[in-house]
């Protein structure tokens, strides 16, 4: 059937990275069930179970070419899609057919390869995490010095540095890092717990031997590469994992939603910008737009995986008894998603960050036709360091600013604060000293400061866990 007749998601043609669409492949899924009924024959093996070398051999020669059209066909007979790999895996390892699956349960092969492709996806997203921080770095160290007009409540504030602006972003994405570092440094294999998580078929299998029916779990789970597994569940691991992964990408989420909110309101003020390529087309209509295209896809994307969070939370909630296979659907859609989701919008997010465009002589404008304002606390110490009185000045300058807003807001004419408390004598400055004052780095405080010992503290140690993250790049399929 031609591509352009049925339904294709758009994560998989538009917005994610061919190495997260990987993991969540047929191809991934169905070699990783099979590597996991290799260990578990293994296993099996090594505890006494009689299992030859040569079943063990035939399972590795046909580890990755999976049969697809013969697991496709007996599906459609049996309506099961372990059983059905089963099947195919048997007709091309015949001399292994009988202890392929030996006392399992499907959730052995379809929980534990889950868990394998999410941790996987994780560990692409922490190195994606490190690439934006690279950006950051390079751009806040570029900018650490450069004073930008600060907002509360989208309201002009006391000044900030366009670089300590950027470190608050890195801030958000680190504290995505650590939250995904600590669940990649707890990962867990659900192990082999058989029907209802007792180890019943172990129990048989091993003629009543508890410690070997405990031991399996330990076997696999180091033969898949795994120092820890789930102690105790029911048929599957415990749903509510998926709610703690999809919440830590939730947060990848949050995070760049924010970025892309601050980007498109500099992007409005025309202080920054997003990158815009030569032959980009802003608008249909109006041929002179520059739309933030890629901040509003990752605001798009940011949102969608915010709300997909629920879709783990009600899924592990719930769930009845030992399992439900209400499960399945929901699950197969919302993790998949979720970690596209997440994977396009770093995506988008290290494509931005290597090509921001910053306007210092617009940025520098905007400060200056505040700065007065907030050059008014400094200016009203001075005076009552002169001998003025602090609560008479505080109600002068209340008066001279709103006078100079009023000029500002209602006439559209230039702020003239200084002039105003230059010519109140109970002010002892000329306009030449209260000009002096109008040097903008007077009045970032720290930030300059606190962007180096930010990133050199906290950011670096990051990156060097991840040397190959500053050569990291995305193209963005618009």
């Amino acid at each position: 059937m031609s591509n352009h007749t049925v339904y294709q998601s758009p994560f998989a043609g538009r917005y994610a990275s061919k190495e997260m669409q990987y993991l969540f492949s047929e191809e991934k899924k169905f070699q990783t069930w099979r590597k996991l009924w290799i260990a578990l024959a293994q296993a099996e093996q090594e505890m006494g179970l009689p299992i030859t070398d040569e079943q063990i051999a035939q399972l590795k020669e046909h580890a990755t070419d999976i049969n697809y059209e013969d697991a496709k066909a007996r599906e459609a007979i049996v309506r099961h899609d372990v059983m059905s790999h089963v099947y195919a895996y048997g007709l091309q390892a015949p001399d292994a057919k009988g202890i392929i699956h030996l006392g399992a349960t499907s959730c052995y092969v379809g929980d534990n390869t889950d868990l394998i492709i999410m941790h996987e996806g994780l560990e692409l997203l922490l190195n994606k995490i490190a690439a934006v921080l690279a950006r950051l770095k390079q751009f806040a160290m570029t900018y650490k010095d450069m004073p930008a007009l600060a907002f509360t409540h989208f309201q002009p504030a006391q000044p900030t540095t366009v670089g300590k602006r950027a470190s608050l972003w890195a801030q958000d994405l680190v504290m995505d890092y650590e939250t995904i570092e600590w669940l990649l440094e707890n990962k867990k294999l659900l192990g082999q717990k058989g029907t209802t998580g007792t180890q019943a078929s172990f129990l048989e299998l091993f003629d009543g031997d508890s410690a070997k029916a405990a031991e399996i779990d330990e076997r696999i789970c180091h033969k898949m590469g795994y120092d820890n597994w789930f102690a105790v569940s029911g048929q599957t691991y415990p749903r509510k994992y998926d709610t703690q992964v999809l919440q830590a990408l939730s947060g990848i989420a949050q995070s760049a939603h924010k970025f892309s909110n601050d980007l498109r309101l500099l992007q409005h003020k025309k202080e920054m910008e997003e990158p815009f390529e030569k032959g980009q087309i802003g608008s249909s209509a109006m041929a002179y737009k520059r739309n933030p295209m890629r901040s509003e896809r990752m605001a798009a994307l940011s949102n969608y995986l915010i709300s997909d969070t629920m879709n783990p939370a009600l899924t592990a909630s719930t769930q009845w008894f030992e399992r439900t296979l209400d499960d399945s659907a929901n699950k197969r859609i919302s993790i998949a998603e979720g970690f596209l989701a997440a994977d396009a919008i770093l995506d988008l997010y290290l494509n931005i960050t290597d090509g921001l465009v910053v306007y210092p002589k617009v940025i520098e404008a905007d400060l200056r036709k505040e700065l007065p304002f907030m050059a008014t606390e400094n200016i009203m110490m001075d005076a009552v360091k002169a001998g003025g009185d602090r609560q008479e000045l505080h109600e002068a300058i209340r008066v001279h600013s709103m006078a100079a807003s009023r000029q500002v807001k209602e006439f559209g004419l230039e702020n003239d604060l200084l002039e105003r408390i230059a010519n109140d004598d109970r002010f002892p400055l000329t306009l030449e000293d209260l000009q002096a004052r109008m040097n903008p780095s007077l009045y970032v405080g720290r930030a300059p400061e606190q962007t180096v010992e930010f990133f050199t503290n906290v950011v670096d140690p990051i990156l060097e866990k991840h040397p190959e993250a500053a050569a990291l790049t995305a193209e963005i399929n618009v």
